[in-house]
């Protein structure tokens, strides 16, 4: 085949692939937009639904921060005598100063019918002074005995605030008048408007009171009814405002489109009121970062199908370069190779065999081993107990045959010592008569060395670990590696009782108390069920599944605890305190140094 040819046969198989490879980057890329988009767009509502709680909290913040100022000055002695008509003049100064200390607009007294007596802006210009707020819906409702609350724009000043009425009641228990204050919240607008953010709050009307965009402020989302038109002239709340409405509207669960400009809408309620606060984030942002996911996406992808391309181009070439002469030396290489691989299957198959036998016979000798200590072991103290035993069947004196029981008992308590050394003990006891292997051992370290251990089985059952050590070390006399064993069995006995926990932390304190050291442990799992650590202690007891544990971890961590002087105590943590189990260690401090490091 010429060159010519096997360059227009390539070319006609690479013009097909590369259109088979431009449908699919295409594909890829609008799902990788889209992926992008949603993945955003998720982000970016996480993000508003952090930024709405923020300013709903300086919200409330700002309303509640004088909740408790009318109410105080309704049991003002001097408020109580303005409202029955005494001393106004010098009532004036103190609500000025009240204002002026509290940076409140203004605090006002009322009379029953709503005419202000006294006001702190009785000085000025735009006084509340014999001004007549009887129609307000706060005045109305202190009247009547309860707290009042409104915003609106201010008949008086034309400024808007948010008024707090509480009722002022005589001696008789009858009220007298209402005090009130304004509050003016233009500076929170204003920080809002500094965040350079769109937030804004709507009352149950669908109207804005408060906004960081002032060309927002008291429109309405919705066209207002000619009822609501006429409630709200009535209460006088927004003044000569003409209430028009916004372009607003829905266009989906999570956007809304202002001023023809799409956003996503994230919105909270605000609690003891009829108000709204909403969050606005352009969906242009999360377009333009999906866009350049997926431009970077097309650049990469270029440049691998590029990279890609060039290598078979490069391939192909030296393959047709080497074909002709390799073509040969491949006829007669092909026997050679035959005749080899057959030698290797051969070999391999007597390697495999090999092996085979091998790990059969180590097999067979670790269990000859393991049977010839058993047997060695336990054969001759089984036999002492059958003939022990024969011998107690005649002996029929009783002082004998409590000596023969005396005998088989010790037989028996050998036979006990013996398997369990053998199954779980790799070290005699540390407690002997001159206690060799016991030093001054810092908990602090026990729990760091054994959480080395544990620490892979936590992280796979996505426990949460919770460890108060103190400051400094807390010594007790004891073999560290053992220590380090019963933390480890606690330890893993909390973890798998919080496998299926909805919530899992473990709790671990190490304190001092008088001379003793406190080393607890605490899981969030079921519980102990009321069984008490006598039970649970007791060897082969176990609440797992079969195949999850012979129950022999708290039986060799209570043995170890006593072998250092020490107790093991457990009980059930309460409901209300999260439930669970809490383990107890207790061992008496050293009075030697502490550990060496």
């Amino acid at each position: 085949m010429s060159e010519i040819a096997v360059g227009q046969r390539v070319w006609g198989i690479g013009s097909l692939w590369g259109k088979i490879a431009a449908a699919a980057v295409v594909g890829l890329m609008v799902l990788v937009f889209f992926t992008a988009r949603s993945y955003f767009e998720t982000a970016e509502l996480q993000r508003g639904q952090s930024r709405v709680t923020l300013y709903r909290s300086t919200l409330i913040s700002a309303l509640e921060r004088y909740q408790h100022l009318p109410f105080v000055l309704a049991h003002d002695p001097h408020v109580l005598r303005g409202a029955e008509g005494k001393g106004r003049d010098a009532l004036n100064r103190r609500l000025a100063s009240f204002a002026a200390e509290a940076d409140l607009d203004a605090i006002y007294l009322m009379d029953r019918t709503g005419l202000t007596v006294a006001a702190s802006n009785y000085d000025q210009d735009l006084t509340f002074l014999d001004q007549n707020y009887g129609f307000r819906p706060y005045f109305r409702a202190a009247l009547g005995g309860e707290r009042g609350q409104f915003f609106g724009i201010g008949a008086t000043t034309s400024r808007p605030g948010f008024f707090i009425a509480e009722p002022v009641r005589n001696s008789e228990g009858d009220v007298a008048g209402v005090v009130a204050l304004k509050l003016d919240l233009s500076s929170l607008e204003r920080a809002w408007s500094d965040g350079g953010e769109t937030v804004f709050v709507s009352n149950g009307d669908g109207i804005v009171l408060l906004s960081s965009e002032p060309s927002v402020r008291y429109r309405a989302l919705e066209a207002l009814t000619e009822t609501q038109r006429h409630e709200i002239e009535a209460r006088k709340q927004f003044g000569q405002e003409p209430l028009d409405p916004l372009d607003w509207g829905r266009r989906g669960e999570d956007r809304v489109a202002l001023n023809g400009v799409s956003h996503l809408h994230v919105t909270a309620p605000i609690p003891g009121s009829d108000w709204t606060m909403h969050f606005l984030a352009p969906e242009r942002d999360v377009l333009t970062r999906a866009w350049l996911v997926v431009i970077g996406a097309a650049i990469l992808a270029v440049m691998i199908s590029a990279g890609g391309l060039y290598l078979r181009i490069r391939q192909v070439r030296e393959s047709l370069a080497e074909s002709q002469a390799a073509r040969r030396k491949l006829q007669a290489a092909n026997i050679e190779l035959a005749r080899e691989i057959e030698e290797r299957r051969e070999a391999e198959r007597r390697l495999e065999k090999a092996q085979s036998d091998l790990a059969r016979a180590s097999k067979l000798a670790a269990l000859g081993q393991l049977a010839a200590s058993v047997t060695h072991e336990l054969g001759q103290p089984i036999s002492a107990m059958k003939n022990y035993l024969a011998a107690a069947e005649l002996d029929a004196v009783p002082g004998e045959q409590n000596e023969t029981y005396a005998r088989l008992s010790s037989v028996v308590g050998r036979m006990e010592r013996l398997t369990q050394q053998l199954r779980f003990f790799a070290r005699p006891s540390v407690k002997g008569s001159d206690q060799e292997g016991l030093g001054p051992v810092d908990l602090g370290e026990v729990w760091r060395e054994a959480f080395a251990l544990i620490e892979p089985d936590v992280d796979g059952s996505g426990i949460q670990v919770d460890a108060a050590l103190p400051d400094r070390p807390v010594t007790v006399d004891g073999d560290r590696l053992r220590l380090e064993q019963v933390v480890v069995n606690l330890c893993r006995n909390a973890i798998l009782a919080m496998q299926m926990a909805p919530r899992r932390v473990l709790t671990v304190r190490i304190e001092t108390a008088a001379d003793r050291a406190r080393f607890s442990i605490r899981d969030t799992g079921p519980g102990l069920g009321g069984r008490t650590i006598e039970a649970l202690q007791e060897p082969f007891v176990t609440t797992r599944a079969s195949g999850e544990g012979m129950g022999l971890g708290l039986a060799i961590s209570a043995e170890i605890v006593k072998e250092h002087d020490g107790t093991l105590t457990a009980r059930d943590l309460p409901h209300d305190a999260g439930g669970g189990a809490e383990f107890v260690v207790t061992l008496p401090l050293t009075n030697r140094g502490p550990a060496p490091a």
